[in-house]
């Protein structure tokens, strides 16, 4: 009987066309309420969130008085006998997955009320300058489809209460919001004006999983290659030792990679991280490297004296050639076998020969002589100390450098 009386039907002209006194603007209040952050994902740039949006406005056609309806001030028609306005989110994405309400609130004073559920997917530029301490803000821009702000002017509620609404009711998740801001801007579009209302809601990362599950095994990780400088260098078991902590580095670059967009303005601190941190275990495995060659050289050397010093005694036991003396010549060593005989140009060629291989003696003494001044014994395993001293004393500076500085910029107030 209320609608009848109302003329609330599709085919009502007077209910079916925007409400306005003399061809003004309608006057839309809209509020929206943050019931939960559902997902924020990194990789695809996007905000899911569930909201309530709420609005209001005004229908002058549509009035009556209670004491002629048995004091009713409300009725709930269905929302396709009175005309709503087009209202949408700009950044949204995706279709509304919520069913809506097939009903309104009508007052008696003329005043529409309609909410609606959504699970709203926007798109939102996530930075993870800063991950995973970083602070997102996405935006939740309302505004008409078609209308100007000649036929409708949005207004916003104070956002207070809309905060303490959505702190109380809102389950926390991976991120924490923290503020809800609401700005009322006028945008223009191929010539006309429309009024938007942008809703900015600022949260937090819970970090402590990420660091628990990431972070901290890394620096285990670096902690396990500064204990590895106190393997012996000789054997492959430190070699093998670093290129195992090499390689579990690598899977968690890999990890990281999955999580973080590659649209990214900035390389993210934690890429910065876990890049120094394997450059510097590469240069690790590079020093253990060449370290290894350089005692391989020394007991090479060892080996090279111990080879000669056993030739030498060898030669020392392996009698002289025709026991020719050395104080003697063979011309005095055959006058004392037959004297009768005279010396004879075989006797000059033995001589001869015997010249020769005093003066090759003399030369292979001074050789060894030289080389044993040059390179002792153990030299390059005295040089492996020096580098591996410096080395880490080297690598513990450039580890302590590195931690500085991301720590300083993790804790910057803005992200930059």
């Amino acid at each position: 009987m209320r609608m009848k009386r109302l003329k609330l039907s599709k085919n009502s002209d007077h209910t079916m066309v925007r409400p306005s006194h003399n061809e003004s603007s309608t006057d839309i209040k809209l509020e929206v309420l943050l019931y939960a952050i559902l997902d924020v994902n990194e990789k695809d740039q996007q905000f899911v969130s569930y909201i309530w949006v709420i609005l209001r406005w005004q229908g002058p056609d549509i009035r009556w008085v209670r004491d002629d309806f048995c004091n009713i001030e409300w009725i709930y028609p269905p929302s396709s006998v009175l005309w709503m306005p087009d209202i949408t989110i700009e950044e949204m994405i995706e279709k509304n997955k919520v069913v809506e309400s097939p009903y309104l609130s009508l007052s008696f004073s003329g005043e529409v009320y309609t909410r609606t559920n959504m699970v709203v997917v926007t798109s939102c530029r996530i930075r993870v300058y800063k991950f995973p301490f970083d602070v997102q803000s996405c935006n939740l821009t309302f505004k008409s489809y078609i209308h100007t702000e000649d036929e409708i002017k949005l207004y916003a509620y104070d956002s207070k209460w809309n905060i303490e609404w959505s702190l109380k009711k809102m389950t926390q998740t991976e991120w924490l919001f923290t503020n809800l801001t609401i700005s009322r801007e006028t945008v223009f579009n191929f010539d006309t004006s429309q009024t938007v209302i942008v809703y900015t809601i600022s949260m937090k990362r819970r970090s402590a999983l990420y660091v628990a599950n990431f972070l901290v095994p890394i620096l285990f990780f670096l902690c396990l290659d500064l204990t590895s400088f106190l393997i012996s260098d000789t054997g492959g078991e430190k070699l093998s030792f670093k290129v195992t902590v090499l390689l579990a580095v690598t899977v968690m670059q890999l990890i990281l990679n999955e999580i973080l967009p590659a649209s990214s303005d900035r390389i993210p601190l934690i890429a910065i991280f876990c890049i120094g941190i394997f450059g510097l275990m590469m240069l690790s495995l590079l020093e253990t490297i060449v370290v290894m060659r350089l005692l391989e050289k020394d007991s090479a050397s060892q080996a090279n004296k111990a080879d000669e010093d056993q030739s030498l005694k060898l030669e020392n036991r392996t009698p002289s050639v025709c026991n020719v003396s050395v104080d003697e010549t063979p011309s005095e060593q055959l006058s004392k076998e037959d004297n009768s005989s005279q010396p004879t140009e075989e006797f000059n060629a033995l001589e001869k020969i015997s010249d020769e291989l005093k003066e090759m003696e003399k030369t292979l003494t001074r050789v060894l002589h030289s080389t044993k001044e040059e390179v002792k014994p153990g030299y390059w395993t005295r040089v492996v100390k020096i580098v591996n001293i410096v080395f880490f004393f080297f690598y513990v500076t450039a580890v302590s450098v590195l931690l500085s500085v991301l720590f300083i910029l993790w804790n910057e107030l803005e992200d930059q």
